[in-house]
């Protein structure tokens, strides 16, 4: 892991992935409900886990961004992820760079989606110099729409997911003047 960056918030510890952090992200993403509106809405096994964690880690190290483990800073519990990706499989909207987060069951409904979001939208304007930033989220996930305006972005517009042939919604923040 080429890089010890690291973001805090009030409550939260944003940072590159652990070795240890592989059992409790699985168990993440292998609720249903969790994984409602991620993709196709199927659950995640262990080995995929693995795979995804492996690709977020290659993205920091090959683009400077990636998704950082979510950690509750007062029990160190790991609640799941934020941070920013390339979207790689909605072309019509690159070039962009996409905020987004998991967070387990039990992390939500707290306010900590929010607080992850943001310290990654303001990484992504202040450390990384992004002059906009997306949002793409399932068109019924409305706590997802609910985050992403609290951090002023605006709906841009409605697409389909080539991949999952579901509606997705785009938001956006462009910071340049």
């Amino acid at each position: 892991m080429a890089s010890p960056l690291t973001l805090l918030t009030p409550r939260l510890t944003l940072r590159r992935w652990h070795a240890d952090d592989l059992e409790p992200m699985a168990a993440i993403n292998a609720d249903p409900e969790v994984m409602r509106w991620a993709g196709d809405g199927s659950v995640h096994d262990r080995e995929r886990t693995s795979a995804a964690i492996a690709a977020w880690e290659r993205e920091w190290d090959e683009r400077g961004v990636g998704l950082f483990a979510v950690e509750v800073r007062q029990s160190r519990r790991l609640a799941g992820f934020a941070g920013l990706s390339v979207p790689s499989s909605l072309p019509e909207i690159l070039p962009a760079v996409a905020l987004g987060w998991r967070l387990g069951r039990p992390f939500r409904g707290h306010g900590l989606a929010t607080e992850a979001a943001r310290a990654v939208l303001d990484f992504a304007l202040r450390d990384r110099g992004l002059a906009r930033v997306v949002g793409v989220h399932h068109a019924a996930d409305d706590a997802s729409a609910a985050v992403l305006r609290k951090l002023g972005m605006r709906r841009e517009r409605e697409t389909t997911h080539p991949e999952y042939g579901v509606p997705v919604c785009v938001h956006s923040l462009d910071a340049r003047p």
